[in-house]
């Protein structure tokens, strides 16, 4: 008895054309996001006089930039009080974002999916949308020119709860039911058993809190005139008003800042790819 094999609807040289079509494509997308990066890198390397020339490669390369930017201006101190910032809003972030997440996840109380979309309805309001009020909070509340200032409102994102909240939802009940045969509370069962297991999704959120904080512009921008509480974001904006044609300064600035950022990612990028497929956001 003979079978006939089904026919592929394309032919092996339409499937190639297609693949190499798609290879074209991604080839110039990767080109386009990443040609900004070179420019960037290659500027930061040139004198002055070759800023705006169309050689990507420096012809006389210099650290001069670099040397400007870390000694010239307090950039370190910049950078120090960006990496305070960030790292607070990310610690305290998780911390409390963990506990919403799962109790939005897990606990049943009265009203809890209007409080969940409530939430999630702040993620659609952008930043601009709410700075002034936002502002005469803060200045009613005396956290004008201080840290507390810039790291409190920072602390809430509606994106890190419902991504948190999402993941709960993807953990197997049963392993929470043998926590409470055990005797185990609400806070064992939290500190215990669902904190151990948000570990990916936790570094996931880390890196994207820190990068977020670490990039931060208007808010700091808004609230602080104190070149001492300066984040790196608005050392780098002083550049151009201090030296208006000085872009190599701020491109040397720019890679530096760059640096810790692109570190991250290489080092964490599988925990935040792994999270965003166990979150649903495919």
């Amino acid at each position: 008895m003979s079978s006939k094999r089904p026919q592929p609807y394309f032919s092996r040289s339409q499937v190639t054309l297609v693949r190499g079509l798609w290879m074209v494509v991604t080839a110039i997308l990767a080109v386009m996001t990443l040609f900004p990066l070179l420019w960037m890198v290659s500027i930061a390397f040139k004198p002055p006089a070759e800023s705006f020339s169309s050689n990507l490669i420096p012809q006389a390369p210099t650290l001069d930039n670099f040397i400007h930017v870390l000694t010239g201006v307090p950039f370190i101190r910049y950078m120090v009080n960006s990496f305070l910032v960030s790292a607070t809003v990310t610690i305290v972030a998780l911390f409390f974002h963990t506990m919403a997440g799962y109790a939005l996840a897990r606990l049943r109380f009265p009203g809890r999916e209007v409080l969940f979309l409530s939430i999630f309805s702040t993620f659609l309001v952008s930043l601009p949308v709410i700075i002034v009020p936002l502002f005469v909070i803060v200045k009613a509340m005396g956290m004008l020119n201080s840290y507390v200032g810039l790291i409190i409102p920072a602390i809430f994102n509606a994106f890190g709860i419902f991504l948190l909240r999402q993941y709960y939802l993807s953990l197997p009940k049963e392993i929470e039911e043998a926590a409470r045969i055990d005797g185990a509370g609400y806070w064992r069962i939290y500190w215990s058993v669902i904190l151990p297991l948000s570990r990916p999704i936790m570094s996931a959120l880390a890196i994207l809190f820190f990068l977020a904080n670490w990039n931060s512009f208007l808010w700091p921008l808004t609230i602080t005139s104190d070149p001492n509480l300066w984040v790196v974001q608005l050392g780098i904006a002083n550049f151009k008003s201090q030296y208006s044609a000085s872009w190599n300064y701020m491109m040397a600035a720019s890679t530096i800042v760059a640096i810790p950022t692109l570190i991250l990612f290489v080092i964490f990028q599988r925990q935040i790819m792994d999270s965003l497929k166990t979150s649903g956001l495919k």
